[in-house]
């Protein structure tokens, strides 16, 4: 795209923007060409994603250049990348819909690194680390979607055993993951104490996948039960009662890595409605000549600086071990906004053609307006924000 220029990160170091454009340039030559074979797919009610003949050689692909554990420590074989410069990549890979993630699963990989002992580094962190296994995290309940703190699974302790009982929902991957990181209530006292955090592997007797749940975007969750479901004790994530913290590390990195994703998909849309308004003519006058849509473009580029600089500072404070869950609820509601409003705006720009499946637009609009919702809702976070800033803690 001609002009400013959007893809700027102020104060990312020299070889993390090597990183930073090699990702660009794998966004841009392996994964936006499959995105007309994803559109279409999905658009005749098949599943959204790729296909295994698809996804293998970008795998093999991602080995060769060395986009494998970014963010994992050198001694599991891992980059080891600050979190600036991962969100800085997470930016890039927002700006396609052809559904692909470097292994590992970050915000997990987080948590893990934070709490597992040694026993469970060896048998889940190394393989997971290394891209061997794949897992998904289990929070979320039917009457307690927006507020972790009241869930209600319950693991009760027999002999050496944690007996689990209860239900989970909107839990992503499931099918694919090797094993789930469940939040289970195990004491009493205020709502965020008593919370302890389990290793369940796939097939463990008592854990049922009871539906799975089409999203709109093309993603899709699922409910869970546990009924009974028997883990021994060395299944323990972390201290007993104390699940509540290392969950919300891996709270904030996923809200961290939301706002970079939405701010490469504005990006896309911003330059997608630059590119068709310098060619669409109507009434005599090209639209890019038009006052609404050059505000509309203003804003745009606006509200993306902001956001990046948002995304930027988060992570350095985050990666600094300072306390960000302020600035990880504004991050998640302004940049999800921003990038509904953004898109939204390329879309009415195109006119018919932007209500189209042939176009990512609608694609990423859906799965925006789930990102409203994902990882706490838009008015929880503002909740909270207000909340800490009556308090004298913003």
């Amino acid at each position: 795209m001609d002009g400013y220029n959007f893809s700027a990160i102020p104060g990312l170091a020299e070889e993390h923007r090597m990183v930073r454009d090699l990702v660009a340039k794998f966004v841009e030559r392996d994964l936006m060409p499959l995105e007309a074979a994803v559109l279409k797919r999905e658009s005749e009610g098949q599943r959204y994603g790729l296909t295994p003949e698809e996804e293998a050689p970008l795998l093999e692909t991602c080995k060769e250049l060395g986009l494998w554990g970014l963010d994992v420590p050198e001694e599991f074989g891992g980059a080891d990348l600050p979190l600036a410069a991962l969100m800085a990549i997470e930016e890039e890979m927002g700006r396609t819909v052809t559904p692909f993630i470097f292994p590992p699963d970050s915000p997990n990989l987080h948590m893990l690194l934070a709490v597992a002992n040694p026993e469970q580094r060896a048998k889940y962190l190394d393989p997971y680390a290394r891209g061997e296994m794949r897992s998904s995290i289990a929070i979320s309940e039917p009457g307690a979607g927006g507020d972790p703190a009241g869930m209600t699974t319950r693991a009760v302790k027999d002999g050496t055993d944690w007996v689990i009982n209860g239900r989970k929902i909107w839990v992503s991957g499931v099918p694919r993951a090797d094993f789930i990181i469940l939040m289970a209530r195990t004491g009493e006292g205020k709502r965020q104490e008593g919370v302890t955090a389990f290793i369940v592997e796939r097939g463990t007797p008592g854990f049922i996948i009871e539906r799975e749940i089409p999203m709109i975007g093309g993603r899709r969750t699922y409910e869970l039960v546990f009924e009974d479901c028997r883990v021994p004790e060395s299944q323990v994530l972390g201290t007993l009662g104390a699940g509540y913290a290392p969950m919300q590390l891996r709270l904030n990195v996923r809200r961290l890595q939301m706002g970079a994703r939405c701010t490469g998909m504005a990006r896309r849309a911003l330059e997608m409605m630059c590119e068709h308004a310098k060619q669409r003519v109507t009434f005599g006058v090209k639209l890019a000549d038009r006052q609404a849509i050059q505000w509309w473009i203003a804003d745009a580029a606006t509200k993306i600086h902001i956001a990046r600089l948002m995304v930027r500072d988060a992570a350095a404070k985050l990666g600094a071990g300072e306390e960000v869950r302020n600035e990880a609820s504004m991050l998640k509601v302004f940049a999800t906004e921003m990038a509904q409003e953004t898109i939204d705006r390329a879309m009415q720009c195109f006119g018919a053609m932007g209500m189209t499946k042939e176009l990512p637009l609608q694609l990423m609009a859906s799965q925006v307006r789930v990102q409203r919702i994902y990882e706490g809702p838009t008015e929880v976070h503002k909740m909270a924000i207000a909340k800490r800033v009556l308090k004298g803690t913003p």
